[in-house]
């Protein structure tokens, strides 16, 4: 369809709108279920992530484990997290999208479920990427348009901090 650009036609069809996939981290860390807390912990230090997907023996995103997960069920006790198993501790269930669907989608998934981690994975389950309010600012940084939902993400991710 063509556009019209200061009362001027132009030909070219309107770019496609940015794709989880365009957006997602593929830097992807994951853990089992049997590892235990402190293993979570030290894998998060390690690699530099704030989260951990975990999956099942078959590769499949199956919950979340997150640095928020750690402080409040671990620190705020009196156990020692080189005995509890990162089943305990886990968010489930996981909250997925398809890398074909939009950067709008996934902000209102952010927003509307309260959560900051949000797991790109295919038709399978199995995770490609994640997407963070990171990742949307860096996009704004890049981008000139800054749309309505967006700016709400930030804002929640913001007054959660």
């Amino acid at each position: 369809m063509p556009n019209t650009r200061g009362g001027i036609m132009d030909n070219k069809p309107d770019p496609a709108p940015p794709t989880a996939a365009k957006l997602m981290t593929e830097k992807l860390e994951t853990i089992n279920l049997l590892n235990t807390a402190q293993e979570a912990a030290m894998k998060m230090a390690d690699r530099n992530v704030s989260s951990l997907t975990v999956v099942d023996d078959d590769g499949k995103a199956i919950g979340i484990v997150t640095e928020r997960d750690l402080a409040r069920r671990i620190c705020t006790t009196n156990r020692s997290c080189d005995n509890v198993i990162v089943e305990e501790i886990i968010s489930f269930p996981v909250i997925t999208i398809k890398p074909d669907d939009s950067l709008e989608t996934a902000a209102r998934y952010m927003v509307q479920k309260r959560i900051r981690h949000l797991l790109v994975t295919d038709d399978v389950n199995q995770p490609n990427g994640i997407i963070t309010p990171t990742d949307f600012t860096e996009y704004l940084n890049k981008n000139d348009e800054l749309d309505e939902v967006i700016r709400q993400v930030l804002r929640e991710h913001a007054r959660y901090e």
